[in-house]
Order: structure tokens, then C-alpha cells, then sequence
């Protein structure tokens, strides 16, 4: 073999070195090719962004912002700390809320169709309009009246009392006020005959011993 020869095997052999790095180079070229577009653009986005904060953005700020992160680090620490378990917490009801709030929505809706809020939306308009209507001390003289209104209310309670309206209630549907004639007094001594009538005045006096206590009066004794 010559040195020619020599010469150009050895060339050969070098020149399949090279090849890969080569192509490596073409690729790498191509890369930058095909990204120097999108650098651009990117830095020139960059730049435009920035300008928007140059204004309002100080490197003092920054150092300010710095310092207070590295003086409060033990609230910031606690702070994470509490969202944590704010978050642990939030897991865990989580199950529970799934349940509940479907059923909270539907009593809210059972009201809305009862109509419970239309009520006190009602309720609303007529103390709004009593506040228009009356003063305070209007007001307060109302409170006083509705307090002995329900002292009343609650003695009407009574059974016996209660007993006695719906009786008194239903005697007007009982009475046929057509057959109500004139009567004297020996009329009335006629009517007496009648155990209904008998009964009714046994009533009556009744309530008139009854009714005598509004009064205030006091037997007196040997005065009839």
C-alpha cells in the first residue's frame, strides 16, 4: 500500500468521524433556526411587559417586600400552617356537607313554597310602615298594649275560659231570631216555666256575681 493510499484511508476514516458531529451541528443549526423566531418574539413580549410595570415597580419595593418576608417568617409559618389544618378540616366535613347542604336547600325550598318568606317579607313592609306611622313613643305604648294583649291570650287559655267563648260562639247559629217575641212581665214569669230559660238565668246571675268584682266591692255584713 502506498502512501496515497494510506493518505486517503486515513482521510476516510476521519471524515466518518466527523459526520456525526456534522449532523449534529446542521441539526443544532436547525434548532436555533426554527426557536429564534419564537426567542424574539417571547423577548420582545418580555420587554413590552415590563415596561407596563416600570412605572409602578421600584427595586426598593422589592427589598421592602424581602424584608418583611424574612421579619414575619414565623407568621407566615403559622399562617400555613392554619390553612392546613383549615384544609384538613374542609376534607373532612366534606362527606358531611355532600348531605347536608341538599337537604338544607330543600327545607329552604318546602318554606319558599309555604310561602314562610313571602310572610316575613310581608312582616317587614308593616314595620317599615309602623316606622313611618308612628314614632317611638308610639311604638313603645304599642309594645305595652301587645304585652297586656298577650296576658290576655294566655288567660283565654283557660280550658274553662275557652269552654265558655266557643259556647257563647255558637249560641248565635242555635237562635232563630224570627220566632223572638215581646215579652211582659207575665211573660216572663211564663218563660220562667222552661228549664232552658231557668238554666239561662242561673248564667246570667252568675256572671253578675262575676262581673260585680270588676268593681271592687266588698260585702258588707247585715247589708243585703
Amino acid at each position: 500500500m502506498t502512501k496515497e493510499d494510506m493518505i486517503l484511508e486515513r482521510l476516510d476514516r476521519i471524515e466518518a468521524q466527523l459526520a456525526p458531529l456534522s449532523a449534529s451541528a446542521k441539526s443544532v443549526k436547525e434548532f436555533k433556526e426554527d426557536i429564534s423566531p419564537l426567542l424574539n418574539q417571547g423577548v420582545q413580549s418580555l420587554i413590552r411587559g415590563l415596561g407596563t410595570i416600570d412605572s409602578s415597580f421600584q427595586l426598593e419595593d422589592l427589598f421592602e417586600l424581602i424584608k418583611a418576608v424574612l421579619k414575619n417568617t414565623r407568621n407566615l409559618t403559622f399562617s400555613l400552617n392554619q390553612l392546613g389544618n383549615l384544609t384538613d378540616l374542609l376534607f373532612t366535613i366534606e362527606p358531611l356537607l355532600k348531605s347536608t347542604v341538599p337537604l338544607f336547600i330543600q327545607y329552604l325550598d318546602d318554606l319558599e313554597q309555604r310561602g314562610v318568606f313571602r310572610i316575613l317579607n310581608a312582616m317587614l313592609g308593616v314595620r317599615s310602615k309602623m316606622a313611618a306611622a308612628y314614632t317611638p313613643e308610639d311604638i313603645d305604648k304599642i309594645g305595652d298594649g301587645l304585652v297586656v294583649l298577650f296576658g290576655l291570650a294566655e288567660k283565654l287559655s283557660h280550658p274553662k275560659t275557652r269552654e265558655f267563648l266557643e259556647t257563647m260562639a255558637e249560641l248565635p247559629a242555635e237562635v232563630d231570631f224570627s220566632e223572638c217575641k215581646p215579652l211582659g212581665p207575665i211573660g216572663l214569669l211564663s218563660a220562667c216555666r222552661t228549664y232552658e230559660v231557668k238554666d239561662g238565668l242561673g248564667v246570667i246571675i252568675e256572671l253578675t256575681k262575676a262581673m260585680g268584682k270588676f268593681k271592687g266591692s266588698q260585702r258588707t255584713v247585715g247589708v243585703f
